[in-house]
C-alpha cells in the first residue's frame, strides 16, 4: 500500500464516497488525523515513557467510564468472586484498564516501528515454542488461537518477524482511513490480514496451501454459536473455527503473549495444541474442540487476570435453556473438558 501523496488522496476520496453522510466523512478524517498526530507525538518519546503515561490514562478511563467499570467488575465477580475479595477484584479490574490503555494507545501504534527482525528479542521472550513452531512449519496448515489477553497483536506480529507467514482474521474497522493505515503497517511487517466477512472460502485456501490462520477466538458469536464454559458460565463461540479444523484436519495451537513487566516486555507461550486425532472419536467433535480451546484460553487468563479485557460483553448471548432465567443465573460449571 502506497503511503505517498497520490495514494493518500485516493484513499481520502474513496472514504468520502463510501461514507453514508458528509458528517460521517468528516468524522473519518478527524479520527484519522488525530491518530496520525498521536503517532507523531508519542514517536518523540521512548516507548517506556509513553507506557507510563498510558497507565495514568487507563486510571482516568477507570474513574470516568462507569459503565465499563461496572461491567468489568460484574464479569470478575462471576469469574473470581469466590477466590478474591471485592477490593482485590477492583485492583484486577483497574489494572486491566491500565493494561489496555497501554496496548491501544501506545503498543498498537509503536509496535511496527519498534519490533523488527533484529530487535524483537529485546521485547519478546519465547517460552518453549518448539512444538508449536514444528506445527507451523508443516505443510498441512495450522489454526492459531488467542484471546483479548496480553498483547494479542504482538503474538502474530512476532511470528511473522520470525519468518513464518501467517494470516490473521480481523473485523474491518468502521473508519476506512484508519483501517487502511493499520492494514498497511501490519502487512509491511509481514503479517497478512483477512476480513471476517466471507472468510470461510479464503480461510480454506490458506489452510489448503499449508499456511497458518490466526483468530482472536473469544468474541461473542451470538445465539447461533457453540456454547462452552468460560469461567463457569456458558459463552458463545464461533463455529467456523472448529469446522475449519475438522474440514481440513489441521491442529489448533492455543497461545498468548503475556506482559511480564510494567513496560514493553512480553512472554510468548503455547497453552495447548489440539491434534485431529483427539477429536475424531468424540461424540460431538465440534463442541469438544470448542470446549477444549475455551478451557485452554481460560487457563492462561487465570495466571494473569489483569491482562484480560473484562469490560467487553463476552457473555452477552445466552444458550436457549438460560434465556428464561435471570441475566446472570446459569447452571454450575461442569469443569474442564476431558
Amino acid at each position: 500500500m502506497s503511503q505517498g501523496a497520490p495514494g493518500t488522496i485516493a484513499r481520502w476520496q474513496a472514504a468520502w464516497r463510501a461514507a453514508p453522510s458528509r458528517r460521517v466523512a468528516l468524522r473519518y478524517f478527524a479520527e484519522y488525523t488525530a491518530l496520525r498526530l498521536w503517532g507523531l507525538l508519542i514517536g518523540c518519546f521512548p516507548i517506556e515513557a509513553n507506557l507510563a503515561t498510558a497507565r495514568q490514562l487507563g486510571r482516568i478511563w477507570w474513574l470516568l467510564m462507569k459503565r465499563h467499570r461496572e461491567r468489568a467488575l460484574d464479569n470478575l465477580r462471576h469469574a473470581f468472586g469466590e477466590r478474591y475479595s471485592e477490593k482485590e477484584l477492583e485492583r484486577i479490574a483497574r489494572r486491566s484498564f491500565e493494561h489496555f490503555a497501554q496496548l491501544y494507545l501506545v503498543e498498537l501504534v509503536m509496535t511496527p516501528r519498534t519490533v523488527n527482525e533484529w530487535s524483537w528479542a529485546r521485547y519478546v521472550e519465547l517460552d518453549n515454542l518448539g512444538p508449536a513452531l514444528r506445527e507451523l512449519l508443516t505443510e498441512r496448515g495450522t489454526i492459531m488461537l488467542t484471546a483479548h489477553f496480553g498483547n494479542y497483536e504482538l503474538l502474530g506480529y512476532t511470528i511473522a518477524k520470525l519468518g513464518l507467514p501467517i494470516v490473521a482474521v480481523m473485523r474491518p474497522l468502521d473508519n476506512p482511513l484508519i483501517n487502511d493505515y493499520l492494514l498497511g503497517s501490519r502487512e509491511v511487517g509481514g503479517l497478512s490480514l483477512l476480513f471476517k466477512k466471507g472468510v470461510t472460502r479464503s480461510a480454506e485456501d490458506v489452510l489448503k496451501a499449508g499456511g497458518t490462520l490466526c483468530f482472536i477466538a473469544d468474541q461473542d458469536a451470538g445465539r447461533k454459536g457453540v456454547f462452552a464454559d468460560f469461567f463457569g458460565r456458558k459463552a458463545s463461540w464461533y463455529k467456523s473455527i472448529g469446522l475449519l479444523a475438522m474440514q481440513r484436519r489441521v491442529p489448533l495451537v492455543v497461545g498468548h503473549a503475556a506482559r511480564q513487566q510494567r513496560g514493553f516486555r512480553y512472554r510468548m507461550a503455547i497453552e495447548r495444541i489440539i491434534q485431529p486425532e483427539e477429536w475424531e472419536h468424540q461424540d460431538d467433535p465440534l463442541r469438544w474442540i470448542t470446549a477444549t480451546f475455551a478451557h485452554a484460553l481460560e487457563t492462561a487468563i487465570r495466571r494473569h487476570p489483569e491482562q484480560y479485557l473484562w469490560m467487553h460483553r463476552r457473555w452477552k448471548s445466552r444458550p436457549r435453556d438460560e434465556r428464561s432465567q435471570p441475566p446472570h443465573e446459569s447452571p454450575a460449571a461442569t469443569g474442564p473438558p476431558a
